[in-house]
């Protein structure tokens, strides 16, 4: 199965926890070699899970939220709305 950004997004918690079939992990490390928004969504998630889970508290520069939501709206919209499945 070809998977498009909308769907690796999804499976990213269980790609990184390993509670993935086979075959969709597969299918999420295919996307990954060649999707460099999604190894950087696959990245940051990796470092925040790393950062949060000694309980340290990090201040984030002003305005931090308003441009992470801004950019992730912005690589929302860059994406392809996902193909109609054919019925042949």
């Amino acid at each position: 199965m070809v998977l498009n950004c909308r769907h690796v997004w999804d499976y990213i918690s269980g790609y990184l926890d390993n509670t993935l079939d086979a075959q969709t992990r597969t299918d999420v490390e295919k996307h990954l070699e060649h999707c460099e928004i999604c190894s950087a969504v696959l990245d940051s998630t990796r470092n925040i899970l790393i950062l949060t889970a000694d309980d340290r508290v990090f201040e984030l520069p002003v305005g931090f939220s308003e441009r992470l939501h801004a950019r992730l709206a912005q690589a929302m919209l860059e994406i392809p709305p996902d193909e109609p499945e054919s019925s042949a």
